[in-house]
């Protein structure tokens, strides 16, 4: 493992390596180009096949019109509609159905009982592959080209589960260019404001960049396999976890290999010194975070076991090129690309003041520091008494089927705009129909028949997309399935939503233990010691409660965001535990280094100065690449972006420059148990199967 490890630090071995990845980036560059557009954003795409809105949409197939995706067509003014405008709207709805959706009769169009609104519907055909967001998209385009912004008092939009599919469609093709630029811009102002070079910043800039074109083109392959839902999100964060993860690595490797060049004269043998004594730490912390992302392979919705390949290839795309391109190129250049810090053999460490007054006192009032930084976590866990799930607030801007469905929500019947699809026997008919009405529907209208089956649309008494619509359609559930005979399933988008929660919910359930006793396991491994490791996961757990209950408050009262995205505690729990256990690895490992030479308080306070400065400018740039999804138009991605950037920033300059330092230093070397650390004895540092004289133990 050492050896592979300072392989690209040899002098013919380093040009090898760099021509192989000039091929691995001319091979994968058309492949890695085409992975935000193949992207499926189709909710139905995350759901199990057990899902019994699943099952509504298979059952649509065998019928003429096939799976159905109504486009609400609104017309309102305020001071009444007149004659002319409902002259309008039912030439419209022939023409507009005529043109878009020419396998059904036009819908007679409805007056709201004020007077002031004007509805009908054009159902539109899905097509079921990865087309149909273009397809719908270009039909909704088309139907508001034609009706035009309306005019002399008259708003016309078109909403409905089509205007919101659209809308949604062209958010998420948008943000292609976000998720693309974005990350690489911060990356690379901040780089530059670390090192204060004007050329170091660029070689591990481009070896980030070659991780993400190797990890989108591997990703973009597995695309088509089976099972593998790959959304926007899961796009999104393979880039950010790339970009941000690998230049946490380089990082960690940089400030190594400088420290390691005041020590050697000669650069090949500053880098093999560096790799082989950092390289450990990044390839377990790497493995780490794989291996925790990994767990979300057992969850049921597709979209969330669809990460955990998409982080696996992430990290291991990052770490690869960190631990062979980036050295490669650093020791081509050689010392000169650190300009105008260029590090000299001989020359005196750099010594942090600010890590230095950090360790001064965590070491004098150890108990003090984790006390109070403990206390004031748990008070921000407070926050999720007012956490909300599921949210309610989708787009932090209200595209315009929203304000659609708004107009209708004001005139026409609650649910009016988002009909629930039922699929049952047709014999029964009308007992599923009466079953309906009595679970509170408010119409319940038959839409087609075909091989012994009846579909209707059942229109609940509840706003779209809000907790009451989703209890309604469970009313609805538990109504027509006791109806004999009827074998009567309920789908539509509310179904679609009510199953995703339920699936995400029993997923939570089985996710989130199995990462805690995955990474208390690896942790243990790599440590050797097992009370070290729950100190590390306990400090990790309370940092995320921490973070989501500040971000629960500003979601409400800052953002004003109704509610919170149902896989937002999952996703977050997952990423912040392997995260935040990343950075407590590089820092324990560096303590544990110390500690064997100088003890466990000691080596506490050094590994904290030592480590201070590269580890909190890793996680400011891992927090600024997640708080890249702050920046987009849909609230889930927002929420996730903000409450990992959070929880990342908190475990980076509490968490670990106080909290664990500060427990460490208290309660000394029992921490170990069971190594031999924990008995206070010191061991003896080798390399290569010998002891290391005083000097050499740096």
């Amino acid at each position: 493992m050492t050896r592979l490890l300072a392989l690209p630090a040899g002098r013919r071995a380093k040009w090898i390596v760099l021509v192989g990845w000039l091929v691995i980036l001319i091979a994968s560059g058309s492949f890695a180009g085409k992975l935000f557009s193949a992207a499926e954003n189709d909710r139905i795409e995350y759901l199990p096949n057990s899902a019994e809105s699943t099952a509504v949409l298979q059952a649509q197939e065998a019928f003429p019109q096939g799976q159905v995706i109504p486009a609400m067509i609104v017309y309102q003014r305020e001071g009444g509609v007149t004659a002319a405008d409902k002259q309008r709207a039912a030439a419209d709805a022939q023409q507009l159905t005529k043109e878009f959706a020419p396998h059904a009769a036009a819908q007679r169009p409805q007056v709201s009982k004020d007077g002031k609104a004007v509805l009908y519907t054009v159902p539109l055909a899905a097509t079921g592959d990865e087309q149909e967001g273009e397809v719908i998209l270009d039909a909704v385009d088309g139907m508001r080209e034609r009706l035009g912004e309306g005019s002399g008092g008259l708003d016309v939009k078109v909403a409905g589960p089509a205007g919101l599919g659209a809308d949604e469609f062209l958010i998420f093709r948008d943000m292609e260019f976000t998720l693309l630029l974005i990350p690489v811009l911060v990356v690379a102002v901040l780089l530059l404001l670390i090192y204060r070079s004007p050329v170091l910043f660029l070689v591990p800039l481009f070896s980030v960049f070659a991780a993400n074109q190797l990890g989108s083109a591997i990703v973009y392959g597995l695309i088509k396999g089976p099972g593998l839902a790959v959304n926007s999100m899961a796009t999104s964060v393979l880039s950010i976890l790339i970009y941000g993860a690998g230049t946490d690595y380089a990082l960690l490797l940089i400030a190594r290999y400088r420290e390691e060049l005041a020590r050697h004269e000669d650069r090949h043998e500053a880098m093999r010194v560096a790799l082989r004594r950092s390289g450990g730490a990044i390839v377990a912390s790497a493995g780490t975070v794989g291996l925790g992302l990994l767990c979300l392979a057992v969850a049921d919705l597709n979209s969330t076991r669809s990460l955990a390949p998409i982080g696996v290839l992430a990290v291991g795309s990052a770490v690869f090129a960190m631990m062979t391109l980036l050295p490669a190129l650093l020791v081509i250049f050689g010392r000169w690309i650190f300009w105008p810090r260029v590090p000299h053999a001989g020359a005196a460490p750099h010594v942090s003041r600010l890590w230095t007054r950090a360790g001064a006192l965590v070491g004098s009032r150890p108990r003090a520091v984790w006390t109070v930084t403990a206390l004031a976590l748990a008070a921000c866990v407070l926050g999720l008494l007012s956490f909300n799930v599921p949210q309610q607030t989708r787009f932090t801007e209200k595209p315009d089927a929203v304000k659609g469905q708004e107009l209708i929500s004001a005139h026409f019947a609650a649910g009016a705009g988002n009909p629930v699809d039922v699929i049952a026997n047709a014999g029964q008919a009308d007992a599923v129909r009466q079953a309906a009405l009595a679970a509170g529907a408010t119409t319940a209208q038959e839409s087609g028949r075909a091989g012994g089956k009846v579909q209707m649309q059942v229109t609940v008494a509840a706003e779209p997309e809000t907790g009451a619509e989703r209890d309604a359609v469970k009313r609805l559930r538990d109504r027509l399935h006791a109806v004999p005979g009827a074998d009567a399933k309920v789908g539509g988008p509310a179904a679609i939503e009510v199953d995703m929660i339920k699936t995400i919910q029993r997923d939570s359930l089985l996710t989130i233990p199995l990462v805690l006793v995955v990474i208390l396991v690896v942790l243990c491994l790599l440590l050797r010691a097992f009370t070290m490791s729950v100190l590390l996961i306990a400090t990790v757990v309370l940092s995320f409660g921490a973070a989501m209950g500040i971000s629960t408050a500003v979601f409400e009262h800052v953002f004003h965001w109704t509610g919170q995205d149902a896989q937002l505690p999952q996703i977050a729990f997952v990423f912040l535990v392997a995260l935040g256990v990343d950075y407590n690895i590089f820092l324990m490992s560096r303590v544990r280094e110390e500690a064997r030479l100088h003890g466990t308080r000691q080596g506490t306070i050094n590994g904290l100065v030592s480590t201070g400065g590269v580890i909190t400018s890793a996680g400011i740039v891992l927090a600024a690449t997640f708080s890249v999804l702050v920046t987009l138009p849909v609230v889930g991605f927002a929420e996730q972006g903000f409450v990992i950037a959070l929880g990342v920033l908190i475990d980076t300059f509490i968490v670990r420059s106080l909290l664990v330092p500060a427990l460490t230093h208290d309660l000394g070397d029992r921490l170990w148990w069971p190594s031999s650390l924990a008995r206070g004895r010191a061991e003896r540092p080798r390399e290569h199967g010998r002891e290391l004289a005083p000097e050499q133990r740096g």
